[in-house]
């Protein structure tokens, strides 16, 4: 998806009520590690669905939030940002679901990767260097 799009995430599968803990990383292009947890409970019938179940108290964040695990990714290096300086490469995010609502995580349950790119496809990038200018050009297909 586009770094700049919503993400629906959801989980299928888990028992009815059954606590768990979703965890989000990603790797700036420096190697930093930044990281968000949040806990939730899944409905009667075993399905997660972020967009309408709101995360419980003890994480990154709580509430309704269904881009949270986003939003909320902080830098195990303190004060550090998350800086795209490449926007030809996606960042590759990890999901990451494990039982119960430990502070160390349980048992992993399941686990995914997403891309979230920054450029569509077909988009070129041209760089512009006039007089004291410096700019790049994004170019639609």
């Amino acid at each position: 998806s586009l770094f700049d799009e919503p993400l629906a995430i959801a989980v299928q599968g888990l028992g009815p009520r059954q606590q768990v803990t979703l965890r989000t990383s990603l790797r700036d292009e420096t190697g930093e590690l930044f990281q968000a947890s949040a806990r939730y409970q899944a409905g009667d019938d075993g399905q997660l669905d972020l967009a309408r179940c709101p995360a419980l108290p003890g994480g990154s964040f709580s509430g309704l939030e269904p881009m949270g695990l986003l939003w909320a990714l902080q830098p195990q290096k303190p004060f550090w940002r998350l800086v795209k300086r490449d926007v030809q490469s996606p960042f590759l995010l990890q999901l990451e679901v494990f039982e119960g609502h430990a502070e160390r995580p349980g048992r992993l349950l399941a686990q995914a990767q997403h891309e979230r790119a920054f450029l569509r496809d077909g988009v070129r990038r041209v760089p512009v260097r006039e007089g004291r200018i410096r700019a790049t050009l994004f170019l639609p297909p």
